[in-house]
């Protein structure tokens, strides 16, 4: 990061030179990962225009000329630099020199780089909620020094009306994995399920580099995350607006139209090459109770365009990589693996069905589970059977949810053969009439059947409110294929349809019926089918 002074200094010799110099963007710091093979990664900063720059590594030597035109209102000029593939991990020194006018070679140093892979980590207070909140939480902090070779980054709250090239502040500068970089402020640094899902990778990794960068903001909407066309192809008009509370103020209105954080805490990365990215959003865009440091409850859109979500996240996914293929000339993979956490729980009751089932639904694009075909190379972690009294929204079993993710992560990006899902609905079977419904499952080798609870059945009309919903218990299993009992209200009529884990809370911890066999912390994701 540059600090205030350093960055004063640089305005009085810019001012009284008519020059610029040169420097790395403001997240290209010492201890930083990049990204490894067979991708390139890309380094870039500011200086004078249309100056020849020099970038040297080990025994590599790359020139460019930075830009004409002026990125910023210091009148800097971008420069950037692709570097050739890098398979071994490093660590390497980056120079960059580039003339100032009067002749003099003013060289910059970032020490300590290693090659690896890069992960984005962005969502809500979930995904904001530190290592420090957690269970377990002195025993991962204290055991972060066993991973150096893990390096993590956290970006401060800060909107903008328009697109950015530079952060407009850092909580936490690159830092390697130790007690004091992972066991940082609540809800501050490092965002556990960050840090737990790249822990996860990294050892599944045989110990590759990992690069973390936490940039989310707790009880905010899921548009403010959008550039302003993919809000518009979702049908969310500009002039909607939705409340966002900074760091230490009031809760104050904003319009979609600004993409306020797209602009200050996404774009600003889409010019380093990246592996992929890990998203965690859920709650309710009402609740505006206050908790530490006045960062806002929860998340966001289980009350608010809640109909719209299926489009929004496929669109946000979407456009997030378009930016940075584009940002990058083609380097970063237009459809780079991007993994979430489906909504976990809220109230501690299981009475409650709420929004919340329905944003799961569309987080799969109303399929029910990820990967599928309607946007590739997407994951998941289920997270609706951890619940945690009286926790709520913010359930501290971020262990549970760290491995989940990287499961998926490890089968979706990195192509392991691992097992990654709970038991997945192939076929549903019902006649008119009968007592029963036949479910066959797949994606496990076996079913563990842990309860006969959390399915129901409606027969009220070609519709259904939720008091019209009965619940039905699991009569039988039989390898992949489990018998579900009708009501007795509704045999002999029509159903209309049979869902599954469809509440806020659904059951108690690991309490959810179905889970695979051979992996019994991976359950089988919330379901619908209507007849």
């Amino acid at each position: 990061m540059i600090s205030v002074k350093y960055t004063l200094v640089l305005l009085t010799i810019y001012f009284a030179t008519g020059h610029a110099i040169p420097r790395f963007a403001n997240y290209i710091q010492d201890h930083m990962v990049l990204q490894r093979a067979p991708q390139r990664a890309v380094v870039w900063g500011f200086g004078d225009a249309s100056k020849l720059t020099t970038l040297r590594m080990k025994n590599r030597i790359y020139t460019t000329i930075s830009r004409s035109e002026p990125a910023n209102d210091l009148g800097e000029s971008i420069w950037s630099v692709a570097l050739d593939p890098v398979s071994d991990e490093g660590p390497y020194d980056i120079h960059v020199s580039q003339p100032l006018a009067n002749g003099t070679l003013v060289t910059i140093v970032i020490h300590d780089v290693l090659f690896g892979d890069v992960w984005i980590c962005s969502g809500q207070s979930n995904m904001q909620m530190a290592v420090t909140d957690i269970f377990n939480a002195t025993e991962e902090i204290n055991a972060a020094g066993n991973y150096p070779k893990i390096r993590v980054f956290t970006a401060a709250l800060k909107p903008s009306d328009t697109p950015i090239e530079e952060l407009l502040g850092i909580v936490e500068n690159w830092s390697v994995a130790s007690a004091q970089s992972i066991g940082g402020p609540s809800f501050t640094y490092m965002s556990a399920v960050c840090w737990l899902y790249g822990r996860h990778i990294h050892e599944a990794l045989g110990g590759r580099p990992i690069g973390l960068i936490a940039t989310s903001w707790g009880g905010t909407a899921i548009e403010l995350w959008m550039p302003p066309p993919a809000l518009h192809e979702c049908g969310i008009s500009a002039n909607e607006k939705v409340p966002l509370q900074p760091e230490g103020k009031s809760t104050e209105m904003i319009s979609l139209s600004n993409s306020n954080l797209f602009n200050a805490m996404i774009y600003p990365f889409t010019r380093m090459v990246v592996y992929g990215s890990i998203w965690y959003q859920g709650k309710p865009l009402h609740v505006s109770i206050p908790f530490r440091r006045n960062i806002p409850l929860g998340e966001a859109n289980a009350g608010y365009n809640t109909d719209k979500y299926n489009c929004t996240f496929a669109k946000m996914i979407e456009s997030w990589r378009q930016t940075w293929n584009q940002r990058t000339n083609g380097i970063t993979d237009v459809q780079f693996p991007f993994g979430f956490v489906q909504l976990s729980t809220w109230t501690n009751t299981s009475t409650t069905v709420g929004n919340f089932p329905i944003i799961r639904w569309h987080q799969t694009f109303d399929v029910g589970y990820v990967p599928n075909k309607v946007v590739p190379k997407v994951f998941m972690a289920v997270a609706l059977d951890l619940r945690d009294d009286p926790n709520g929204i913010h359930p501290r079993t971020k262990h549970d949810v760290g491995y989940r993710l990287s499961r998926s992560g490890l089968f979706v990006a990195y192509n392991q053969q691992v097992e990654y899902q709970g038991p997945i609905v192939s076929n549903v079977v019902y006649t008119t009439g009968s007592k029963t419904v036949n479910i066959t499952y797949t994606g496990v080798q076996n079913i563990e059947l842990r309860n006969p609870n959390g399915f129901e059945v409606c027969c009220q009309g070609s519709s259904c409110a939720q008091a019209n919903w009965e619940a039905a218990s699991i009569a039988s299993k039989d390898g992949l294929a489990i018998v579900v009992t009708v009501s007795p209200s509704c045999v002999g009529k029509q159903l209309y349809g049979i869902r599954y884990l469809w509440h806020e809370t659904p059951c108690p911890f690991k309490e959810a019926a179905l889970y695979s066999y051979t992996d019994p912390n991976l359950p089988s994701p919330p379901y619908m089918k209507v007849f």
